[in-house]
Formats: C-alpha cells, sequence, structure tokens
C-alpha cells in the first residue's frame, strides 16, 4: 500500500509539473506573439545597418514567436533568410537615413554560392558612395571572402584570420560495417557517382579524387580572383600566402595587407561615430538585418506576376517543408503558378543535393508543364546537383553563381546485406516461404542474388538513361554528350556553363530579370511559393520532428553531420540521383 501511494504521488507531481511548464509555455507564446504585434521600427538619420551573419543562413526568412526566448528546448533557433539579407543591402542603398554597413562576420553557415550573392550585393551598394566597415575577432576563409569587399577591414589586434587553401574531407563507414558484419550492397551507374564510396571503401577511390581536386580547384580560383580584385594583392601572392600558411598572426596579416589595421570593438564603434557624426559620448543608431527588413514594403501595384518557387533540400515523395523538397509540394506550387492568370513568368529557385529519382521525375514532370504555358527561368544556389539539375533541366534558360556545385548526374541504389550481423552479432535467424521468386527482393536479412542484382541493376541503367534524356532535350544537346559529361561527375557553375549544363552566371535577382524580358513585363510583383508559415503556425507545424532534430543537434553537436548522413541512407526509398557525398568545403 506504502509502494502505491508513493507511485500515486509522483504521478501527481508529473502532472502538476508538466501543466505548469505547458502553462510557462502558453503564457510565453502569447507574449511573444502580442510583442512581435506591436513591432514599429524607425530608422532615424545617421543609422548603420548593422550585417551580423554569424548564424545559420536560410533561402527565406520564416518568423518564429519564440525567435527572441530562451525557453530551453523549446527555444526558436535564429536564422536569416537569404532573402531578407539581399533585400535590405540593395533598400539601404537608395535609403538615405542609412549612411554605411557595420559587417560583423566570423564565420559563415552557409554555401560559397550564397556568400558570392552577399558579396555581390555589397559591392554594388558601395556604388552608392556609403562605406562598409568590416570588423571581427575572428575571420574564418568563407567570413574573410565577404569581408574582403568591404572599404576597411580590420581584426582585433589578438585575432585570427585564416587563409590556408580549401581542402574537403569525407567520413568512410565501411570499416566499422565490417566489423558489425554488414555488407553494402551497391547498384549504380556513373564512374564519378561517389555517394556509395564511404559504406563500401576505406579511402576515396582514383576518380573521386580527381573529381574532388577539379572542384576544389576551380572553386579555389575563383576565391582567390574575387579577394585578388578587392584587395589589390596579386592572385599569386595571396596564393603564396596560403600554401605558406604566412598568416599566423594580426601582424602577419596587416603585413600582407590582408587587412587595413588591428582595432578593439572600441575603436570600431568610435571610427563608425566619426563617419555618422556622432558624439564619441553618445550612442550609434544601428538597425539589423531582422528589423531594417520589416520596414521595407512591396509597394508595387502591378497586376502582373512572377512567381518565384523555392526548392530547397533533399528531393523527396510528399509536401516537404522550408527544408525539404516535397515533390507533391512543390508540383502544387508549379500547379498554382501555371494555372494563374496573373502569373506571366516563373523563376524556380533551386538548391539541393538530390535525393530521389522518382520524385525528382515528378517534378521535372510539372517544370517541363510550366515551360510550355509560361517562361520558367532556374536560379541555382549552393547546390543544384543530381536530382537537384534533374529538376532543372527542363527550364527555358538557367543561372548559377561561378560556385554553384551542379551535374552530378548519375543514379545509385544501396541495399545492406545485415545477415552476418544478424546471425553472428545479435544470434537472429530468420525463415520463411513466398509465392515468387522475387517476392522478398530487396530484404536486408539475406544477401541479393545474381538475378536480383541484374534486375536492379536494369533499373538504374534505365533512370540514368531517362535522366540523361531528360538533360539532352532540356538542354538541346547530345544525350551522348550528356553521358560523357556525366556519369556522376560534380562541376561549379563556373564550369558547367563551359560545359553548357548552364546557359549564365548569376544571381536569382537576374533569373526574375530574365523572365521579366522573356515575358515581355516592365512593372510586376513577385509572389513566393510555396507560401511559408510564419508565427505560431509555423512553430506548431511539424514540431514533434523540429524538437527532436533540436535535441540531437544540441547532443551530438559538430559531429551531427555525420548522424545526418548515416540517418539519410538508412531512410532512403528507391533509386536516389543525389551528390556523391555531403560536399563541405573548410
Amino acid at each position: 500500500m506504502k509502494q502505491f501511494f508513493k507511485f500515486v504521488f509522483a504521478s501527481m507531481v508529473g502532472i502538476i509539473l508538466s501543466t505548469i511548464v505547458l502553462f510557462l509555455i502558453f503564457i510565453a507564446l502569447i507574449t511573444a506573439v502580442i510583442s512581435s504585434s506591436k513591432e514599429n521600427v524607425e530608422i532615424k538619420e545617421n543609422t548603420i545597418l548593422h550585417v551580423n551573419l554569424n548564424v545559420p543562413i536560410t533561402e527565406r526568412s520564416a518568423s518564429s514567436p519564440l525567435d527572441d526566448l530562451d525557453f530551453g528546448p523549446f527555444k526558436g533557433e535564429k536564422v536569416l533568410g537569404l532573402n531578407d539579407i539581399l533585400k535590405s543591402i540593395k533598400s539601404a542603398k537608395d535609403d538615405d537615413n542609412i549612411k554605411g554597413i557595420y559587417l560583423d562576420v566570423s564565420y559563415m553557415m552557409t554555401g560559397f554560392a550564397s556568400i558570392e550573392e552577399i558579396r555581390n550585393a555589397l559591392l554594388d551598394f558601395k556604388k552608392s558612395g556609403k562605406f562598409i566597415i568590416a570588423y571581427s575577432e575572428v575571420y574564418t576563409q568563407g567570413a574573410y571572402y565577404l569581408a574582403s569587399v568591404a572599404n576597411k577591414v580590420y581584426l582585433n589586434p589578438q585575432g585570427i584570420l585564416e587563409l590556408k587553401g580549401f581542402s574537403s574531407e569525407i567520413m568512410f563507414f565501411k570499416g566499422a560495417l565490417d566489423k558489425l558484419d554488414i555488407e553494402a550492397q551497391i547498384i549504380k551507374v556513373g564512374t564519378f557517382k561517389s555517394a556509395v564510396e564511404p559504406f563500401i571503401l576505406d579511402k576515396m577511390s582514383e576518380a573521386n579524387k580527381l573529381q574532388t581536386t577539379a572542384l576544389l580547384g576551380s572553386l579555389y580560383n575563383h576565391f582567390t580572383t574575387k579577394i585578388s580584385e578587392s584587395r589589390k594583392i596579386p592572385q599569386d601572392s595571396l596564393k603564396a600566402i596560403a600554401d605558406g600558411l604566412k598568416s599566423r598572426s594580426p601582424e602577419d596579416a596587416l603585413r600582407y595587407k590582408l587587412v587595413d589595421g588591428l582595432k578593439y570593438k572600441d575603436e570600431i564603434l568610435d571610427e563608425l561615430k566619426t563617419k555618422t557624426g556622432v558624439e564619441k559620448a553618445k550612442n550609434l543608431a544601428t538597425v539589423s538585418i531582422t528589423e531594417y527588413a520589416k520596414t521595407i514594403k512591396n509597394t508595387s501595384t502591378a497586376s502582373e506576376r512572377i512567381a518565384v518557387i523555392y526548392a530547397n533540400g533533399d528531393i523527396n515523395s510528399g509536401e516537404g517543408d522550408e527544408n525539404t523538397i516535397g515533390s507533391e509540394g512543390i508540383s502544387k506550387a508549379l500547379r498554382k503558378a501555371r494555372l494563374d492568370e496573373k502569373v506571366k513568368a516563373v523563376v524556380l529557385r533551386v538548391n539541393s543535393p538530390g535525393g530521389s529519382a522518382l520524385a525528382s521525375d515528378v517534378i521535372w514532370r510539372e517544370v517541363l508543364l510550366t515551360k510550355k504555358a509560361k517562361p520558367l527561368i532556374v536560379s541555382m544556389g549552393d547546390y543544384a546537383a543530381s536530382g537537384g539539375y534533374y529538376i532543372a533541366c527542363a527550364a527555358d534558360e538557367i543561372y548559377a553563381e561561378p560556385n554553384t556545385i551542379t551535374g552530378s548526374i548519375g543514379v545509385f541504389a544501396i541495399i545492406p546485406n545485415m545477415k552476418g550481423f544478424f546471425n553472428n552479432k545479435l544470434g537472429i535467424t530468420f525463415d520463411g516461404v513466398k509465392t515468387g521468386q522475387f517476392a522478398d527482393l530487396g530484404d536486408v536479412s539475406r544477401p541479393l542474388n545474381d538475378a536480383e542484382k541484374m534486375i536492379l541493376q536494369r533499373e538504374v541503367n534505365r533512370t540514368y538513361v531517362d535522366f540523361t534524356k531528360r538533360v539532352a532535350d532540356g538542354r538541346k544537346i547530345p544525350q551522348s554528350y550528356v553521358d560523357s559529361i556525366g556519369q556522376g561527375r560534380v562541376w561549379t557553375g563556373e564550369q558547367a556553363v563551359k560545359l553548357k549544363l548552364v546557359d549564365k552566371l548569376g544571381h536569382l535577382n537576374d533569373a526574375i530579370a530574365a523572365a521579366a524580358k522573356k515575358a515581355k513585363l516592365k512593372e510586376y510583383k513577385i509572389v513566393n511559393y510555396p507560401e511559408i508559415k510564419d508565427g505560431l503556425m509555423g512553430l506548431l507545424d511539424d514540431s514533434e520532428e523540429k524538437l527532436k532534430t533540436y535535441i540531437v543537434k544540441q547532443e551530438l553537436g559538430n559531429t551531427y553531420p555525420y548522424y545526418k548522413q548515416i540517418k539519410e541512407v538508412a531512410t532512403m526509398k528507391g533509386l536516389q540521383a543525389k551528390l556523391p557525398y555531403e560536399i563541405t568545403i573548410r
């Protein structure tokens, strides 16, 4: 009886505590919603736009009521939308109240193509005659690439500036799989389709080394060329500084003219006050990107529209969300734009490493139908590779950044053989009956036989032929040529233009301008699809999955990408048209 009352009491305490926590969360949500609705940002004279980019950058901004709250696992993750960053810099150029930009960046949590778009927006801002001052305690290579456009680049006297060249590393799982007695059975097409290598090799193949070396070389050459132009340092000198790791101290960075001065934060603030005519005893008038973006209103009264459809993340079947491309969700958006008489042209913004070959084909079909109805231009972000290229290839024109990662035209499937693991490690065996020879095709409790391998190889070959045919038809080039530059090989945007996989180098705004020209539009309004869920609805949407992801990220820290990679392979369904591996440039 005593034990019974203990359990009852513990349950009551648990219920009471849960109720209190839920009540506090509810109050926090209501408070956040009310406070956000009262926001009224005013831009005063001599204001400085504070561009702090030390947070993850997504394709689009999505506000959450918890963005500014710290409430344990329910805290909204701080992110910036590339759309708001570009919009704010463009507006600030012509805003008389904005006197300059304070660029505050240490590391960039995004790809080089996104950095390129921001960098070019800053270069355009400088045409106004307004200043950009960059300051940091630490500049990683991506951060320095962006900061190098500034009129003045300052580094903390005890700070760090990285300039060491590019590297890319792959983690291989074969040794771990061998220890677990698991065999990764691979079916693929493409000499360079290296997504499968981490599961069957313990080091990079020669083909993979060749393509990765060429990829890094192209990216690095562009990187040093642009810094050379901005800092007026010969490109050969920059490469020599990096190769010898000569910028090991702040004094080295100053001596090699990588920075203009070594200063502390208070000295930077004093310089900004001098430039804006503010007395040293008074505070600077500053506004963040997030706050400034709220003041920019769409004043267009045009009835004709250009639809920008955002396809961001891995490609799968279903609806998708802001971080994944669902074939059903993107198809709906394309149909909506196609059937809307006010929409005169479509821009498909692709930022994807690929995914399901079937889902990619479903989206490709809707792209093709939309192209037949009205002009359709593709703008590529950090990635538009494999399935990401599949959904892009039917467009009228394709724009990419010089450092976009694209191509990877190839197909693969991974089917684990876990018989040894079950039998030898766990002592589990399987037995059963079937009505047909191939009724249990794909069963992971046993190895594939030769007939099954042949069936799957034919499916992979057929999908690859379809893929290359789609590209050949869309790009108006021979299918044999597509095969020769395909084979799963990855290219930069700069290389892809020469190979005729991409039409022009340019940004999202360039793609929009091209769509307007093709549709013969002078005045138009931009509408974005799929519609983004803001505020409380955005928070509650898939809240359980978001909470799980948040907790795992907190627990694993820097090792989360490896967990994510294994999870993606474990949950793959069907044939895949995906990047050779998760490419991270350091």
